[in-house]
This record gives C-alpha cells, sequence and structure tokens, in this order.
C-alpha cells in the first residue's frame, strides 16, 4: 500500500479522542466512518464533532468550508461489518484494557481487508500486549494522538514485529493529515510525552489526596511558575479521569505503592459519580468554562 491509497479511516470507539482524530482525518481530505456499540455514544460523539468544528473555525484555525467539507465526510454507524468493509487505516480508542482491545480487533480483522493498517490509540498499554490478537501483527502499531485541538505531536510506536513499511506508512499519513509524528525506536509505556507528564500527575494527586493544598493551588503553582494555559488537574480533566483512574490501577507497582492506591482513591470518588472531566461538563472543573481560564485564575483573585 501507499500513501495515496490511504483514504478510508475507520474509528473504533466514539469518545473523546475518537472523535477527534475522525475528524482531523475529515479535515485533512480522508472519508471517515466512526464506529461505537453503542447508538447513544454516536450521537453524542457527532454532537462534540459539530461543536468542535464550529469551535477550530469561530477561532479561525480552519475555515467554515473546510468545517462544512470535513464534517460532510464523517459517517457513523454502529454496524461493525458496515464500518470496517472498506477501512484503509484503522485507529482504536476503546478502554485501556488489553483484553478488550485484542477481542475488538480480532473482531474487525474478520471484517477489514488485507490491506488494512491497524493502530492503536492506548495512552499507557504497549502494543505488543495485543498485537497477535490482531491478527496482523505485522500490520499493528501504536499511533497516539493528544487533544488535536491544543497539539499537532503524534507518537508512531511499533513493536517488534511491526514492519518497516507500516512505520513508515503511518507515519507519511500522520504528515498528510498535518500532524507532526515522533517516532519512538522502541516500546515505552506512556510514549515520550506521557512518560515526562505522569510523574506530574502522581505528584499532584499525591498532594491533593493527602490534603496538602488544594487542586486549584496546586494548578496555580504550575501555571504561575511555567505560564502554562493549566496545570495538571485540568491537564487530568481533559484526558479524562476514567481514563486516568483506570492507567494508574495498571501501572506496574501502584498496587503496592500506597501513595497511588491513595491517589487511585481519590480520583475514584470523581469517577463514580460521572464527574470525568472535560468530556462530562464536570471533573475537577465545571466546563465549558473552567476556573483556570479566568484571567485572575493565578493570582487568586478570580470568583
Amino acid at each position: 500500500m501507499k500513501i495515496e491509497d490511504i483514504k478510508n479511516i475507520l474509528i473504533i470507539g466514539a469518545g473523546t479522542m475518537g472523535t477527534q482524530i475522525g475528524l482531523q482525518c475529515a479535515m485533512s481530505g480522508c472519508d471517515v466512518m466512526i464506529y461505537d456499540a453503542f447508538p447513544k455514544i454516536l450521537e453524542k460523539a457527532e454532537k462534540r464533532n459539530d461543536d468542535l468544528a464550529a469551535y477550530l473555525a469561530d477561532k479561525e484555525l480552519i475555515s467554515k468550508e473546510t468545517a462544512k467539507k470535513a464534517l460532510e465526510r464523517i459517517q457513523y454507524s454502529a454496524d461493525p461489518e458496515k464500518a470496517g468493509q472498506n477501512a484503509d487505516l484503522v485507529s482504536e480508542s476503546v478502554p485501556e484494557d488489553p483484553e478488550l482491545k485484542g477481542r475488538i480487533f480480532a473482531q474487525f480483522n474478520k471484517i477489514c481487508p488485507s490491506r488494512t493498517i491497524f493502530t492503536t490509540n492506548t495512552s499507557y498499554l504497549l502494543p505488543s500486549m495485543f498485537a497477535e490478537a490482531t491478527g496482523r501483527p505485522d500490520q499493528f502499531l501504536a499511533f497516539h494522538f493528544h487533544d488535536v485541538a491544543l497539539s499537532k505531536i503524534v507518537d508512531v510506536m511499533p513493536h517488534p514485529g511491526t514492519s518497516q513499511e507500516v512505520v513508515d506508512l503511518v507515519k507519511s499519513f500522520a504528515e498528510k493529515i498535518g500532524q507532526i509524528p515522533v517516532v519512538l525506536k522502541k516500546e515505552k509505556s506512556g510514549y515520550i510525552f506521557n512518560s515526562m507528564l505522569s510523574p506530574l500527575i502522581a505528584s499532584a494527586l499525591n498532594m491533593a489526596s493527602h490534603d496538602i493544598a488544594s487542586v486549584e493551588d496546586i494548578d496555580r503553582s504550575w501555571m504561575g511558575v511555567m505560564h502554562t494555559p493549566m496545570g495538571p488537574f485540568g491537564i487530568m480533566d481533559s484526558i479524562g479521569l476514567d481514563t486516568v483512574w483506570k492507567v494508574s490501577s495498571i501501572l506496574p507497582g501502584n498496587q503496592n505503592n500506597p501513595a497511588a492506591l491513595k491517589a487511585a482513591d481519590f480520583l475514584k470518588e470523581y469517577v463514580d459519580k460521572n464527574h470525568l472531566g472535560k468530556k462530562t461538563g464536570q471533573g475537577f472543573y465545571s466546563y465549558p468554562e473552567p476556573a483556570f481560564l479566568d484571567s485572575d485564575f493565578v493570582t487568586g483573585k478570580a470568583q
């Protein structure tokens, strides 16, 4: 397969990241099918993409015409046969469970054409954990996006069995859709950015869960010194608190780490209330206008 042959993109999982990746591909001229087993989630995904396209157009990051055409290129389906039959490249964004991911890829291995490249958007799992389950391990790797409204960096991470041709194709595809690929030489849980971000999140959760400082003051400290638009808790809201909690529970060593267990319990209180962050409108902050966006947040004068 050549880069010009990658035209039809299948997104598996219509959560926040799946819908964003789908929109990014559509804005770059690809035809996109977003699949999820739950029709209600697909309805929310369509609304989310409509809102994101409007936001990007309002901020003049794309033209209104580009936004309109991109939305017209996206289809939504809960029918796996319909979703996978013409895919050239698959991007999977389902919950961080290697067995679940393996089962879904095995299902679509039977549906998708033999040419189809499989990729996972996993945040912390290694592709080798479920490469064999895909049925095409040589055509499978991790292709990880960040928030497309904030960053163009994408990680391309092969496992030992990925063919070099597929690595090169996915790297070229990333460039085709306006992203900046960074290619890892070997598997690393968390890739590059997340590997640096994880200690920050762990430290922030440790302080909050031990009531050393408030969520707001921890974010305020980071933002005030580093001059960033959000702090670690704002970042967690953007990722999704269910994802942060799930990842914290599967990372090696955390099961016997009292600080990690306490942090996980702290997060679980939010997850149990469905306060998952930006995607549910409530997490550590309330959305769409979180307190940290107030110009006086860092000074402490924001009401």
